[in-house]
Order: structure tokens, then sequence, then C-alpha cells
């Protein structure tokens, strides 16, 4: 199998999203600049995460399109958000044709953008979220 590698010039601006339920936060790099935003856990606001997510890109003037990548904590960590998390980054890819990435909780120490590109630069990202497994 070849792997692809994956580098900071294929990443330049990202959404990422860790919602594992435990220090819930999204961050946004624009032309350079970091943002974040932390959220409290619980259900509500796994409800409104999508809104969160498009409202902070929207106040921090974001366009996303295909040269943008969602990347998103695979886990371990709370099944219904990672569920969300998942199915958000689908539908941005789907409806905007970004790319999107997977990192596990353990790879990322801080969440901070020197961490996060520690991750990228390392090739700590998968490219393949899912991996089925189908009954025949």
């Amino acid at each position: 199998m070849i792997k692809k590698t994956i580098n900071d010039k294929m990443i330049k601006d990202f959404l990422i999203i860790n919602f594992t339920g435990k220090n819930n936060s999204i961050g946004l790099r624009l032309n350079n600049n970091f943002f974040n935003k932390k959220f409290q856990t619980n259900i509500k606001n796994n409800e409104l995460l999508v809104n969160n997510i498009f409202n902070f890109i929207r106040e921090k003037n974001g366009n996303i399109d295909k040269n943008f990548s969602v990347i998103v904590n695979t886990g371990p960590g709370s099944f219904s958000g990672i569920r969300i998390s998942l199915a958000i980054a689908k539908g941005i890819k789907i409806s905007k044709g970004v790319k999107i990435y997977g990192y596990r909780d353990t790879q990322l120490g801080k969440f901070d953008l020197k961490n996060i590109e520690l991750l990228i630069n390392k090739n700590l990202l998968q490219n393949k979220l899912i991996k089925p497994v189908y009954l025949r």
C-alpha cells in the first residue's frame, strides 16, 4: 500500500475539530493566523457544533474551498462527539471539496498551532478516516 505524504504545503489553511468529550475545541488557521475556541461539554453543544463552526469561520472571514483542509480528532473519546465531528468534516468535503484528515487523541499534546503543525510535519495525519469492514 502506498502512503500519501502529507506536509504543510498541502495543508495551509485548515479547521481542526477536537470534540472527544474533554477539552472540546475547534481551531482555525487562516493566512498564517491561528484562532481557537473552547466549548463546554454537553449534548446541546454537540447539536449546535456545526452552527458554531460556521459562525466561527464567518467571524474570522474564512473561505472554505478546495485548498482548505479539515482535521478531525478520531479518538479515543466520546462516541457522539467523534461521530458528529466526522459527519461535519464529511459534509464540508462533499459540499466544498476540502481535504479531510484525522489524528489520534494521543498524538496531540496541547491544542495549539505549534503542536498541530508538528502533527502535520511528522506525517501523523491519516487521510483515510473510516476503515469499513464489509461482511459477505
